[in-house]
């Protein structure tokens, strides 16, 4: 039986990774680093410490990844205020099925606590999760399944009582190596061959969503 679906944010809930794509390039750029749109891509919700050695493998010894980062979060934060945040189509309406339907949400997430809380307030979010887990409190990040399993832990459930909502491989490995069942939401690519075989279905929107949810309950229940 499925209790709880937990999702992630930037490019799952959140139409975000637009921006990721904007200033990441950009804070590379500021201090001298070409980023390429592959780079971006393979950077989607992966966490430290892998982060570092990666960059370290593009840019070798010299790129600062603390100092870029916090660049790039200052060009972010900029667009956020000149151009808000909006929600992925179907978000408000997939969220509100599952809730009244008995069913449990939480986020897990790359993005700290206290922007995850921002982000979702400006939104109209703050209410519609029973959890929120930042991988930024967790060892390690995404595509480690550290953050999966203690939103699981938190929602005091089993990895097969949940259900993982992700835009992208770093997540999908996240989710599935931490036991979940994972419904893959494209954002940025719409097919990611590699790791489409580790999930149980991929949806055009998240109003897709909560019908795969009531039919996996209701085959369990037949």
């Amino acid at each position: 039986m499925i209790r709880a679906v937990i999702f992630d944010l930037d490019g799952t809930i959140l139409d975000t990774e637009k921006y990721y794509k904007i200033c990441w390039p950009e804070a590379c750029a500021h201090f001298g680093f070409n980023m390429t749109e592959e780079m971006y891509l393979k950077l989607r919700s992966f966490g430290r410490p892998f982060v570092y050695d990666q960059f370290r493998e593009w840019f070798g010894d010299s790129f600062d990844y603390d100092r870029v980062r916090a660049y790039r979060k200052k060009i972010y934060e900029d667009i956020v205020a000149e151009r808000g945040i909006q929600l992925k189509s179907g978000a408000i309406e997939a969220l509100t099925s599952l809730r009244e339907n008995g069913i449990l949400t939480a986020v897990a997430t790359a993005t700290d606590l206290e922007r995850t809380g921002r982000y979702l307030a400006s939104v109209g979010l703050e209410g519609y999760f029973d959890r929120i887990c930042s991988a930024a409190d967790c060892r390690y990040g995404k595509p480690a399944p550290d953050v999966y399993l203690e939103a699981v832990s938190q929602l005091k459930l089993s990895p097969a009582e949940c259900v993982a909502v992700e835009d992208a491989p770093n997540g999908i490995r996240s989710a599935h190596d931490a036991g979940l069942k994972v419904i893959f939401a494209p954002d940025m690519t719409e097919s990611e061959p590699e790791y489409e075989p580790l999930c149980h279905a991929k949806i055009k929107t998240l109003a897709d969503l909560p019908g795969i949810i009531f039919e996996l309950n209701k085959n369990e229940n037949d």
